[in-house]
């Protein structure tokens, strides 16, 4: 599949709870992360997405946030996949930092050049990368 989406996870779904609107996905990436996804009811029905389908999850990456230091705060935000960070790509205002995974996945995310300044990101660095389960778009194949 061909998107402007950076993050692109293929996982299988392991969970399926279906609220009065919404429903939350729980998947399990070739890595060995998680990932929960907050889609419509509607949703899930026309994809048929049940237990055991293959799924890819698309993350755009200006909706990452990296951490590198929590503080003692626990976050809302239940996508939270921790790593290293192995490359820092800059630009004129934006700079793309490339997480990678326990298990190789690479996590791709936009941040602004004073964040890469403040947080001290550079190849070698433990960082997390967190995002709404609601920022997940989920795609099954035909």
């Amino acid at each position: 599949m061909k998107t402007s989406a950076r993050n692109q996870f293929r996982g299988k779904v392991e969970q399926v709870l279906i609220g009065a609107v919404n429903a939350e996905i729980y998947l399990s990436l070739q890595g060995g992360a998680s990932l929960v996804a907050s889609i419509t009811k509607d949703s899930v029905a026309t994809l048929g997405i049940e237990v055991g389908v293959e799924v890819t999850a698309l993350v755009k990456a200006p909706q990452i946030i990296v951490v590198t230091e929590f503080g003692g705060y626990k976050i809302s935000a239940r996508n939270q996949l921790a790593g290293t960070v192995v490359a820092v790509k800059s630009g004129a205002v934006n700079s793309e930092i490339d997480i990678e995974l326990k298990g190789g996945e690479i996590v791709a995310a936009t941040v602004t050049n004073d964040s890469v300044e403040t947080l001290g990101l550079r190849a070698g660095k433990p960082a997390t990368a967190i995002f709404k389960a609601g920022a997940v778009i989920l795609a099954v194949k035909n």
